[in-house]
Formats: C-alpha cells, sequence, structure tokens
C-alpha cells in the first residue's frame, strides 16, 4: 500500500512540475541549466517521496510504541519515569542542532546533482564534438570532479546523520544508570515490586529501538525537506504573463512595430533600440546584419517570447500584449536556424504543428509541398519511421523539410523564419529553398535571412547594427546607395555578389 501511494506521489509531483515548466517563459530557460531541471524532476523528486512516505510511516508507528511505552512505565512508577523524561531535551536538543546542517548540506547535495546531471546531458548531446576535438579526458574529468562533489556532500550527509547514534546510546546508558541510582532510594521505589522493576527497565529497553529510529529518520527527512523547497519552489514559479483578453480569428498578417524597444534581464544596454517598421500582409520582410545585431530579438518578441520594454507591436492594429498568448501563437508559424524535431515518427513530427487530429492525407500533403515525400518514401517504414533524438537519423536537408512541412500544416498567417547558416549539398539546397517558396506564399514572413537568394527576392530589407534599424528597402535601392547594407553584401556574400556584379 505505501508503494502505491509512493508511486502516486511522485506521479503527481512529476505532473505538476512538467505542467509548470511547460507554461514557463522563455527568459526562465535562459537562466536555469536543462540538467537542473531533470535533476529536479528526477532526483528530487524522490527525496521528497522518501521523505512523505517511508519517513512519515516510521514517524507514526514509532511514536505510538514510544507513547505507549511511556504511559506503562508511568503507570509502573511516575517517579523513575520522570528521570527519562529529563534526558528527553538533550535529544530533541541534539537532533534539531543536527537537522540544521543536514539541511544545508542536502541543499549543496542537490545542487551539485544538478550540475553533474548538466555534464552528463551536454556530453551526450556534444558527443561529436568531443570526438573531434579529442575532448574525451576534458569532458571525463569534469563530469569526475562533480560526481566527487556528489560524493563528498553524500558523505557529509551520511556523517551529519548518523552522529545521533552515538548521542541515543550514551543518554541510554545514563539514563539506566540513573534509574539504578534512584531505585536505591525506598521513597522512590514506593510500592513497586522486583517485577514491576524489572517490567520497568524492559520497557526502558523496548523504548531505545524505536527512539533510535526516530532520531535516524532526519537525514532523510531534512533531504527530503530540502528536496522539498526546489521542487515546490519549481512548482511556484510563475508561468508566462498572459494578461491579454482578446481573441483573434485569422488575421491577415500585417505586423507594425511602433517604437519597440527591449532590454535582456541584467544586462546594462538595450538589445534594441526604438525601432518602427511595418510589413504589409502577405509579404516578405528580410532582416539582415551583422551577427548579435538585433534580428532574433525581433523575431522572438512577436510571439512574445520577451515582452518590450518599449513600443508596442501590432498585429491587424492589435497591440500583442491585449492578446492571449494562445491567441496569438496560432497566427505564427515558426522554422528555426535549428529544425528541432522529436524522438517520434516522422508523422508525428509533421502532425505537430497542426491544429487538431490531422488525416494522413493533410500529413502526405504537408510533406509533399515541403518537398520530404520523395525521401520519406524511401525510409524503412515510411511515415512511420522513427526518427530519433532531434532528427539524429536524418540529413541537415531532410529535418530542415520536415521543419517546413511541420509548418505548412499549421496553415498559420504569419511566418517567423531563421535561415539556417550551415551549408547543404546542392541537391538538399534546391529542395529546401523549393520547399520555402511554397511555405512563404500568400503569407506574411519575418526572415532572418543568411542567403543572398532570399535577400533579393524579399519585399523589404531591414538592416538592423547594434540594435537600431539603419537602413531599410529594397535589394537593388540599397545596392545603389551603396551604404551599410552594399557593405554587408560584398563582405557576407563576396563571391556571388561579385560574380553578379560583373555579369
Amino acid at each position: 500500500a505505501f508503494e502505491w501511494v509512493a508511486g502516486k506521489v511522485v506521479l503527481d509531483l512529476r505532473r505538476m512540475m512538467i505542467e509548470r515548466i511547460l507554461t514557463m517563459g522563455t527568459p526562465y530557460f535562459d537562466s536555469n541549466a536543462t540538467g537542473t531541471l531533470i535533476s529536479k524532476v528526477t532526483y528530487n523528486v524522490n527525496q521528497v517521496t522518501m521523505a512523505a512516505t517511508k519517513v512519515l510511516t516510521t514517524i507514526v508507528k514509532d511514536t505510538i510504541v514510544v507513547i505507549g511505552l511511556m504511559a506503562y512505565m508511568l503507570y509502573l512508577n511516575w517517579m523513575l519515569t520522570m528521570v527519562i523524561f529529563l534526558a528527553l531535551p538533550v535529544i530533541v536538543i541534539t537532533v534539531r542542532l543536527l537537522a540544521v546542517r543536514l539541511r544545508r548540506v542536502n541543499r549543496s547535495l542537490q545542487s551539485t546533482m544538478g550540475v553533474m546531471t548538466q555534464v552528463l546531458e551536454e556530453s551526450a548531446r556534444g558527443h561529436k564534438v568531443i570526438k573531434i576535438f579529442e575532448g574525451r579526458p576534458y569532458e571525463q574529468k569534469r563530469f569526475l570532479e562533480r560526481a566527487n562533489w556528489v560524493r563528498r556532500y553524500n558523505m557529509k550527509s551520511k556523517v551529519a546523520g548518523s552522529a545521533h547514534m552515538p548521542l541515543v546510546e550514551i543518554v541510554g546508558a545514563t539514563m539506566i544508570a540513573a534509574l539504578v541510582y534512584v531505585s536505591t532510594h525506598d521513597t522512590v521505589l514506593g510500592e513497586l515490586t522486583i517485577g514491576g522493576f524489572v517490567s520497568l527497565m524492559a520497557a526502558i529497553g523496548l523504548l531505545f529501538s524505536p527512539l533510535k529510529r526516530l532520531t535516524g529518520i532526519n537525514q532523510p527527512l531534512q533531504k527530503g525537506l530540502a528536496a522539498a523547497e526546489t521542487v515546490f519552489g519549481l512548482i511556484d514559479e510563475p508561468p508566462e504573463a498572459d494578461v491579454g483578453k482578446s481573441e483573434l480569428q485569422r488575421v491577415a498578417g500585417r505586423v507594425s512595430f511602433e517604437s519597440v524597444a527591449f532590454r535582456y534581464p541584467n544586462m546594462d544596454k538595450d538589445a534594441l533600440k526604438p525601432i518602427s517598421f511595418e510589413i504589409t500582409p502577405g509579404s516578405t520582410v528580410a532582416l539582415v546584419g551583422h551577427s548579435g545585431g538585433g534580428k532574433t530579438t525581433i523575431a522572438n518578441l512577436i510571439p512574445r517570447f520577451y515582452n518590450p520594454t518599449g513600443g508596442r507591436i501590432l498585429i491587424d492594429g492589435v497591440d500583442t500584449q491585449d492578446l492571449s498568448l494562445l491567441s496569438l501563437r496560432r497566427q505564427l508559424s515558426y522554422v528555426g536556424q535549428e529544425s528541432v524535431l522529436f524522438d517520434d515518427t516522422v508523422a508525428a513530427n509533421i502532425a505537430y504543428g497542426a491544429q487538431g487530429e490531422p488525416s494522413m492525407e493533410q500529413i502526405r500533403e504537408a510533406a509533399k509541398s515541403a518537398h520530404a515525400l520523395e525521401f520519406i518514401e524511401r525510409l524503412p517504414e515510411g511515415f512511420e519511421t522513427r526518427i530519433g533524438e532531434d532528427g539524429v537519423r536524418l540529413s541537415g536537408g531532410q529535418r530542415q523539410r520536415l521543419a517546413i512541412a511541420r509548418a505548412l500544416i499549421k496553415d498559420a498567417p504569419i511566418l517567423l523564419l531563421d535561415e539556417a547558416t550551415s551549408a547543404l549539398d546542392t541537391e538538399s539546397e534546391r529542395h529546401v529553398q523549393a520547399a520555402l517558396q511554397t511555405l512563404t506564399k500568400e503569407r506574411t514572413t519575418l526572415v532572418i535571412a543568411h542567403r543572398l537568394s532570399t535577400i533579393q527576392h524579399a519585399d523589404k530589407i531591414l538592416v538592423v547594427h547594434d540594435g537600431e534599424l539603419i537602413e531599410s528597402g529594397r535589394h537593388q535601392e540599397l545596392i545603389e546607395q551603396q551604404g551599410a547594407y552594399y557593405q554587408l553584401c560584398r563582405h557576407q556574400f563576396s563571391e556571388q555578389f561579385d560574380s553578379q556584379e560583373e555579369g
């Protein structure tokens, strides 16, 4: 029964934690390592469960035994029993002092467990980089250092937790000696018979075992309480701010930035200085500029991954702050530089973008439009083929086309596109470009552009530098001005650009 209760507690805590994790905003994940979150959901939850079930069982059962024995001893001889009562405060005070140290040590233990999990997660995720750059000795050393921290804190916890044992033994021996001494006085013994005295001493002997267990649970109890601080701290984290009440049906796709500024938390410099521009429905706007200039920040503000620190963003004339997050994000599709795919089937990854349950025909049509159908049909199980973590069993171009198919099946009126910078072979590049043309057709598209071909065909180009919008216009207009955009093209796309100029 207790195992069933323990399993139910674990399940409920993990359900509450994943519900909270999935509702927290992007800034939380910017400041909290993945490994720490994993450790909280796995290791820390088990510690809380231990405290909530086995420790609680021991407390209830042994407390009843102690109270029963104490009552029996009072019945036999209250004066001798009072000698035992005088010793109890010594045990209680010592246990409380040990509890403070145990809680502190266990907080450190759980923190280092999170760090160790993070190193392990990074080692698994970055195994190719580790192999290429001969990082195995360094990663092994880094992991063992963290594992050694865990071992040391675990030993400190064990030492602090076992310190009560000699105390109980000493107090117990002292109590027996005191009882034997006091019992030599006739006034104390009173009417107590030899049999009664033997019964009293037997009760004292029986009292030691539950007292040891009650003081012994201090270690798992403090470990559980320290874990509970982190578990319930996560559950109590505020969710992503969602104060908007307005709901939108499918929008036309007009996006307006009005003096929008932004600064990342704990930074002393604006990532985006007040900028204003408008994207007309169905048009494609390319964001270009050097790395760190503010392009990604602009894209992240539209779905409210972050909220502007100044100005406002409008969709079809409605401030995004007035929209519920669900209504806002239903208007958006996203294809990122890194194609985030899940360890599931091809069909499930495409269907992930759908509103509701799509039919197999809809999934197939999205794959066809994304120029992915041909390679999917060559897979061992077609649409039912599992693609591995992050789509590891697919090539870069295939992953991108699956991400495009996922965006196509959502059929949102506004597309946020961060073009992949990774070089693809000619065939993959051709397929991806064709898929992107299908995806952007008749959609308002904001693209962080890395390909000259994308920039040239954009309806408008926004040149962003150091958080400021310094130029805007079409490709040929900006080239003729020979300003920042012209210089950027010469440096970033020198070979393509020079060949075009010569042509």
